[in-house]
């Protein structure tokens, strides 16, 4: 009996339907970009905006990361880069697309403000529901794996007001960050209904960053914010003195497909701050 052949012209048009849905979800979350563009540093921030935080709370935030890229340092140190790549979203439960700022070549003055226009006007996702921490580095890992940018640097900066109460742990995204080369800093939000609850500064530093060179920045409250924001970012985005890893966008291509999963535990240096 002659085997019966398989149905590739009944599947062909089911890959094709497949292929346009994942280029309609990827595709709005890029922006001057051409395939595997190279750049210095991909950088997303990830930006808490669960029930914690209320309104005055939030444009302190975003307009505190709208400032420090109005910044002339900053600007400068993106100009003596070979191209940034940067990308914003909100988190709480979970991620909005929606409410993601895509990803910005940032090169010039121009783009920069550009962007920092961009931070200016989003509105805030308004499903305000609780900290999860772990499903926002998830989306983070996903931003870096899945864009067009070839980045020598590779980096996830969160910022928030709590510990992780809801969703994925912190090792399931963890593990596929360390196992792409991305490093993961923090920047956690001391507020008087958090100081006496937990020591949240230890939580960021012991339970949320790891990789080589992570480090956390702390805000003294929300009006602190700007101040801890733009340290952070001067802090991120000034060149490398020495590259002693091999590229870590090599690693995101190696793994593409099957997750690989590394053990890992966090890591990272305190900076030294003052008070207000």
């Amino acid at each position: 009996m002659e085997r019966e052949k398989p149905q590739t012209s009944l599947m062909r048009p089911v890959l094709v339907a497949v292929m346009a849905v994942w280029a309609t979800v990827a595709l709005p979350l890029v922006e001057d970009a051409t395939a595997q563009t190279p750049v210095s540093i991909e950088l997303v921030f990830a930006v808490d905006t669960s029930m914690s935080i209320d309104g005055f709370e939030y444009q302190l935030l975003m307009k505190g990361i709208a400032s420090a890229f109005r910044t002339p340092e900053v600007v400068s140190l993106i100009e003596q880069q070979n191209g940034v790549a940067v990308t914003l979203f909100q988190w709480s439960s979970e991620v909005d697309q929606q409410y993601v700022i895509p990803w910005h070549l940032l090169n010039d003055s121009a783009s920069v403000l550009a962007f920092a226009a961009k931070i200016d006007m989003a509105k805030r996702d308004p499903n305000r529901l609780f900290t999860g921490i772990g499903e926002a580095l998830e989306f983070g890992v996903h931003l870096i794996a899945d864009n067009a940018y070839e980045g020598r640097q590779l980096k996830i900066d969160v910022s928030g007001d709590g510990r992780n109460n809801v969703g994925i742990p912190l090792s399931m995204p963890q593990k596929k960050a360390n196992a792409l080369g991305i490093v993961i800093s923090g920047l956690p939000i001391i507020t008087y209904t958090n100081a006496d609850s937990f020591d949240l500064e230890n939580y960021y530093r012991e339970e949320v960053i790891q990789g080589p060179g992570a480090f956390i920045e702390i805000a003294d409250d929300y009006e602190d914010f700007a101040r801890a924001f733009l340290r952070k970012l001067l802090r991120e985005i000034s060149p490398l003195v020495s590259q002693e890893n091999s590229d870590p966008r090599m690693r995101v291509q190696e793994t593409r497909g099957p997750s690989t999963t590394i053990n890992s535990s966090p890591v990272g240096t305190r900076t030294n701050r003052g008070k207000r």
